[in-house]
């Protein structure tokens, strides 16, 4: 039995979302996975043989104005790779779990393999600070495999970082059993919203980069030709200016601020249009999870999103910062019912195959065995 320990950010974001199911389904193949984390991965909802959680504790020292997390990790990673016998460490992120897992591996006595994921964020926003960008080009060149969640986010690393190494594409996937097509009404009824009403959504983290004032202005030129909702889900700092901007444009009867929510997939059930007009996604999670539950999107031309949305098949791709081309994209499928069906039919096809877990698992177990024989030879 391949034993594999996994570390991630445990909360809320698309990360630790794919790393934690991940490793359920590893262990549903007969992997032993061992999970090293600050806490509890909040979508480890499940009880299972193959699957086992290691803390990491960190203490506060007098000497110290912050705790040291990434030296607890480091540590505590070592300790489970010792002890448990590991024989790949997967980290998400090269920034810090790729730097604390090679000084892992330097203290333990058990030789272990590190695969790294690029998510994005230690790239794009770390990767162009001078003060990181040496120890996270380390970190993956130090890497036994490194992989990238888009093409996009593949080639930025390699251009920004002057990377050599290979670094192999394996797309983000989603947990089929929770994002498919639901029909319950009473979702429609809990929110007031009316049958004749669609239903628009934006799901993030609400920072800056996620373009929330560019979310609002859409909509309101989308209520002015047709009657419809907009739930803004999430929480972040733009979420005060997001408030400021619905009041002053009028449109608070058409806007339902759900802040952060678990029960992701039920709001999706009820929506006709995902809109992400980021101005950067490695990615775009969200979008992927949309799609599975039949609804069409609008992205930013940007990133990963169109590797995620294909154009006039599942949705549209816009311009980044053109209100007009979304709304009128928004219109053009809200009013259209045959065009909705359309899109609608082809997003859950292009989830269920070109991003489907059971395709996506298999690469990542095809993935470790490859780095698995570099041991051998």
């Amino acid at each position: 039995m391949k034993k594999i320990g996994i570390t991630c950010y445990p909360t809320i974001g698309g990360s630790g979302v794919i790393a934690t199911e991940l490793g359920k389904l590893l262990a549903k193949q007969g992997y032993e996975v061992h999970f090293i984390t600050s806490s509890m991965p909040f979508r480890l909802n499940c009880t299972h043989p193959n699957i086992f959680y290691h803390e990491v504790e960190v203490n506060h020292y007098p000497v110290f104005q912050y705790p040291p997390y990434d030296l607890a990790l480091s540590a505590k990673m070592a300790e489970v790779i010792d002890r448990e016998k590991l024989d790949i460490l997967h980290v998400h992120y090269a920034m810090p779990h790729a730097i604390c897992a090679i000084l892992a591996r330097e203290i333990a006595k058990h030789d272990v393999k590190i695969v790294t994921t690029l998510h994005g964020t230690d790239i794009t926003v770390l990767g162009i600070d001078p003060t990181f960008e040496q120890m996270i080009k380390h970190g993956i060149e130090k890497s036994d495999a490194v992989t990238a969640v888009s093409h996009s986010l593949a080639t930025n690393t390699a251009e920004t970082l002057h990377i050599q190494n290979e670094i192999s594409v394996i797309y983000n996937f989603i947990n089929e059993s929770e994002y498919y097509v639901k029909n319950d009404p009473s979702i429609r009824d809990k929110f007031g919203i009316g049958q004749d009403e669609k239903v628009v959504i934006h799901i993030s983290n609400f920072r800056k980069v996620k373009r929330i004032t560019d979310i609002i202005h859409t909509f309101k030129k989308i209520t002015e030709a047709t009657n419809a909702k907009l739930l803004l889900v999430g929480d972040g700092p733009e979420s005060s200016r997001a408030h400021e901007l619905v009041e002053k444009m009028e449109i608070s009867n058409h806007v339902i601020f759900l802040g952060k929510q678990k029960k992701i997939s039920d709001l999706l059930a009820i929506s006709d249009l995902k809109l992400l007009l980021s101005e950067q996604e490695s990615f775009g999670l969200v979008l992927l999870e949309a799609m599975a539950c039949g609804v069409p999107c609008i992205g930013t031309n940007v990133g990963g999103i169109p590797e995620v949305i294909t154009h006039n098949e599942t949705g549209y791709l816009v311009h980044l910062g053109n209100i007009e081309e979304a709304a009128n994209c928004a219109l053009h499928i809200l009013t259209n019912h045959d065009v909705h069906t359309d899109f609608s039919k082809n997003a859950i096809l292009q989830a269920q195959t070109k991003f489907h877990s059971t395709e996506i698992v298999q690469q990542y177990m095809e993935l470790y065995e490859r780095v698995l024989k570099k041991q051998t030879v």
